[in-house]
């Protein structure tokens, strides 16, 4: 018997959308019915990655240019006609010491970490309150409340995208939209993966901490995102999902 569809017809942007977990997001989302757009950089393969693939159009946009909340928003009305789940999952990452840290390092994080959550979430909002099910779902980490060292910038971003999340759920939950962050621990994506090429020590700590006994997949933190999307989450928002197969409880 097949599956039910979860989110049959639900209109679906995703950022970050070209590889890891955006991608993993995106193609889950589809195959459950939902119509998703799916953007990121310029020099990312979004439209190839996308090409042929049913439910799915790719689209380059940068979230972190100060036009990027009007682009998006043409996009939703060529290709969506409304908007019922934005998934704000597009980010970087950093590793440098506070002391070495220059300002555009720390500025350039919070560009594409925190300002298009926000910026992107407010343009969202009008259009999710005439969704009958609005969703939003931000990219979190389990970062997002614990330390990191030579992560400063990066750690601050996440603990703000947590912050953000809890305060706009209070605010639109009156409007039937629920608003709720992801906190993968460490995941196999093309963020991570160079650095665990170069450091296998610490690929194996990671492994070794977690209670599954391996790196996560991308599919891992997608299949959660299906969740909150669904009607199976209308009454879960302002809180944030660990995925990290029992990391942090063995920290």
């Amino acid at each position: 018997m097949q599956e039910k569809q979860r989110l049959h017809q639900m209109r679906a942007v995703v950022t970050g959308a070209a590889t890891g977990i955006g991608e993993a997001i995106a193609r889950v989302f589809a195959q459950h019915g939902a119509i998703v757009v799916g953007v990121d950089l310029p020099d990312s393969g979004i439209e190839e990655r996308f090409a042929g693939v049913a439910n799915v159009t790719g689209h380059v946009l940068d979230v972190s240019t100060d036009d990027a909340p009007e682009r998006l928003l043409e996009l939703v009305n060529s290709d969506l006609g409304g908007l019922d789940i934005l998934v704000n999952n597009a980010g970087i990452s950093n590793m440098q010491s506070v002391e070495k840290s220059p300002d555009e390092l720390w500025d350039t994080v919070m560009a594409n970490n925190l300002r298009p959550v926000f910026r992107l979430s407010r343009m969202a909002v009008p259009l999710l309150k005439r969704s009958p099910a609005g969703r939003i779902i931000n990219l979190g980490s389990i970062y997002s409340f614990m330390g990191g060292r030579f992560l400063s910038a990066y750690v601050a971003s996440k603990h703000a995208v947590a912050g953000l999340t809890k305060s706009l759920a209070g605010e639109v939950g009156k409007h039937g939209i629920t608003v709720n962050y992801i906190q993968p621990g460490a995941i196999m994506t093309n963020m991570t993966r160079e650095g665990f090429r170069q450091n296998p020590e610490l690929r194996d700590a990671w492994i070794q901490r977690c209670s599954m006994g391996r790196l996560g997949e991308p599919l891992d933190v997608a299949r959660v995102a299906l969740f909150l999307a669904s009607d199976d989450a209308a009454f879960v928002t302002g809180t944030g999902i660990v995925v990290d197969g029992g990391t942090v409880q063995q920290t």
